[in-house]
Order: structure tokens, then sequence, then C-alpha cells
């Protein structure tokens, strides 16, 4: 019988604590989700200063990239490549930077999303949860 690995509440605590230490240290105020394989949000975290808005967002680029099976910076870069129709598909509601999968030999674990800050700091804030986690 073939294993699957998953994203457990201890792991998404890790998750959760590293990438708060990552926006921390860089003074920014984000909120953070972490979803199983299916796009199911196990733990959010929104940090003081992050908007409401960002733990909606948050979550959605986390269920997108699980979802998906890839960050969600690769559907950003196909919708600003022309491919426009890409939006009009069900359930990726957040086809922007800042969802990043898990991965866990090779095969998707969960997900990670970060919404606060720009694009590129909210992939870095998801990175250095995951790596927690990842190594």
């Amino acid at each position: 019988m073939q294993q699957k690995s998953v994203v457990t509440l201890d792991d998404a605590n890790t998750i959760l604590d590293a990438a708060q230490k990552e926006a921390e240290a860089q003074g920014w105020n984000v909120s953070i989700a972490v979803v199983d394989d299916g796009g199911h949000l196990i733990a959010l975290r929104r940090l003081d200063g992050c908007a409401p808005m960002g733990s909606y967002v948050a979550t959605e680029k986390a269920r997108s990239a699980a979802l998906g099976g890839k960050e969600t910076q690769a559907f950003e870069d196909m919708i600003n490549g022309g491919r426009a129709a890409f939006l009009s598909v069900p359930e990726l509601k957040a086809t922007m930077t800042g969802g990043v999968p898990v991965m866990v030999d090779g095969k998707l674990a969960g997900a990670v999303g970060v919404s606060g800050v720009k694009p590129d700091q909210d992939a870095q804030t998801a990175k250095a949860g995951i790596a927690a986690v990842t190594g």
C-alpha cells in the first residue's frame, strides 16, 4: 500500500510559527494560512496590523496552490502572459503570488498562503514556514 504524506496540525503550527518569525523579522503584518492537499483549512494566523481581508486572501492563495499543485505565482504569470481565460478556472480564486505547495518526497501534502505585503514577500514568508517542516 502506498503511503501519503499529510500536513498535520503540529506541522501547521510549526509552519505558522516559522512564517510568523520571518514576517516579524522583516516588519511585515501578514495573514498565514495552512491547508491540506484538498485545500481545506488546517490553521490560520493573522498578525496584528494585517487587514482582515488578508485572512481570506491567504486562505484562498493556499487553497489555489493545493488544488493546482504549484505556486500561485505560476498562475499569475500565466494570466499576465495573456492567458486571461485562466481566471475562469473554478475554485482557483487567488491566482496571485503568495501560495506555495508543501511537497514531501515530490508529492503534494498541503499548501501555505500568505497575504499582506508585496507578492514576493508573501511568497518568502510562506517558503520560510514550509522550510521549517521540510528542511
